[in-house]
């Protein structure tokens, strides 16, 4: 890993790599110290290291942050043009961070609320006149007991991609679900579009269900109604996501059922973890999990950084 030329003496240091495995190497004690606190961050490695082909032509960025002691005490992980994830990062380690991305160079910030406003407010000092955007802000759950929906919607669970009775649901399957998660992007994002691009959602779709992991709720007759998506587990940690209804087909409970679906088997299959975001400004959202057995843990935020305008410098 490399460091960062110091701006000013410093009690700690960034390391920063490019390489995934040393990350893993170097960060994987620590973020795995915290599973919940770093999900986000556990799961994205995890799918780079199997690459998974949402991340083909990706070039991922990394960075551990040793404080005094040589200890490692923060992280970030970035996979462009998202921003960086970062975690358990202090006011130093928020400064050198923004300094290691030369200012302008960061696109904005991704983590607790705490850690986030950290970095926002180290980049609003070393660029003076940009403005900050929130994007979102989500509260993180984690599954106490598990308390299934009663009564159940009528129909039933399967795993997207498998075999179907008679017929082999994969090719369909493919398209529903890429088309569903590009619906759920755009819808977090107010009708506008998200961030998926129609081969950008082919890409997710065919990551995750190369290990399985989207269910969908079907109706008797086999047609899909919802959908929920599961990360790889890592150490003993399962991630809850993209829990989508089309609109027409929403208030029958199927949310509720698939979210159940999937959070019951990941315990069922070795998970003592089952964590999930939901999104603040969805009341319904969270009520919902909560009545499925998720407790809160924590905020977090995502923020986007607006560089001030260039000023043009007339030439003699």
């Amino acid at each position: 890993m490399t460091r960062p030329t110091p701006t000013r003496p410093a009690a700690g240091t960034w390391e920063l790599t490019t390489d995934p495995a040393e990350f893993d190497r170097v960060a994987g004690a620590f973020l795995r110290s915290d599973r919940a606190l770093h999900t986000v961050q556990l799961s994205l490695l995890a799918g780079l290291l199997a690459g998974e082909s949402q991340f083909a032509g990706v070039e991922p960025r990394f960075g551990v942050w040793r404080d005094g002691s040589g200890r490692v005490a923060g992280s970030f992980l970035q996979t462009p043009p998202r921003p960086p994830v970062v975690g358990a990062l202090g006011p130093e380690a928020a400064r050198d961070l923004v300094a290691a991305f030369g200012g302008r160079g960061l696109p904005g910030v991704n983590g607790p609320v705490e850690d986030a406003r950290a970095v926002a407010e180290a980049w609003l000092e070393r660029c003076p006149g940009g403005t900050l955007g929130e994007r979102r802000t989500h509260r993180l759950y984690r599954l106490g007991r598990l308390t299934p929906p009663a009564p159940a919607p009528a129909g039933r669970a399967r795993v997207a991609g498998a075999a179907d009775r008679a017929r082999v649901a994969g090719a369909a399957d493919r398209a529903r679900v890429a088309g569903w998660i590009k619906d759920f992007s755009d819808e977090g994002h107010g009708g506008l579009p998200g961030d998926f691009t129609e081969e950008q959602a082919l890409a997710w779709t065919d990551s995750r269900l190369s290990y399985g992991g989207v269910t969908l709720w079907e109706a008797a007759d086999g047609t899909p109604l919802s959908m929920a998506s599961a990360t790889r587990p890592v150490a003993g940690c399962v991630r809850v996501t993209a829990v989508f209804t089309p609109k027409p087909l929403r208030g029958r409970g199927c949310a509720g059922a698939v979210t159940a679906e999937v959070s019951r088997v990941a315990e069922e299959r070795g998970a003592d973890e089952v964590v999930l975001f939901t999104d603040l400004a969805n009341p319904t959202s969270n009520a919902l999990y909560q009545r499925l057995g998720y407790r809160p843990v924590r905020d977090f935020t995502v923020l986007a950084f607006r560089p001030p305008p260039v000023t043009a410098t007339a030439t003699p």
